[in-house]
């Protein structure tokens, strides 16, 4: 089975949740071989069941001590823009692509994943483009980050956002 897993952190994100888990997203995900959705829905007042996505085997949960384990069984991660989940995701060595929650103040997400993007290590989009990538992206563009060097991560933030 292949698996997508989808997090928003500790956030409430109902419009990622329901935008992944509406018809055309879910065509898009079998069309490329996916058959699981993970869902880890955080604050969200959403809370999707089977019911609601019948062409997939679905789970949702809201929130878990570590979702190490879900990432680690995912082939592709979708998640929201923060930095831990997008850390966490790439350590890990998963594919990722980050759904920029656009109605957000002060969006310094977008701009770390403009930088994580820019340099090939995750592809991202919006809610509203979030189903035309899933039908054109192209995994195997991406490289490999390792954040195991503090003083390289920490040149990355102030570049991705515009501290310098």
């Amino acid at each position: 089975m292949k698996t997508v897993f989808v997090t928003v952190g500790t956030t409430n994100f109902d419009e990622l949740i329901a935008t992944v888990t509406g018809s055309e997203a879910v065509q898009a995900l079998k069309a490329r071989g996916y058959d699981r959705l993970v869902l880890q829905v955080g604050r969200g007042s959403l809370l999707p069941t089977a019911d609601n996505c019948p062409r997939v085997t679905l789970e949702a949960f809201r929130f878990k001590d570590s979702i190490a384990e879900d990432i680690q069984q995912a082939d592709l991660v979708i998640s929201h823009a923060g930095a831990g989940s997008c850390l966490e995701t790439l350590g890990a060595g998963k594919p990722l692509l980050v759904v920029v929650n656009d109605k957000l103040m002060d969006n310094h997400q977008l701009e770390l994943a403009r930088q994580l993007h820019m340099d090939s290590h995750l592809l991202y989009c919006t809610c509203s483009t979030l189903t035309e990538t899933l039908r054109t992206m192209d995994l195997s563009v991406l490289q490999p980050f390792s954040p195991g060097q503090p003083k390289t991560f920490a040149n990355f933030l102030d570049k991705a956002l515009g501290v310098q």
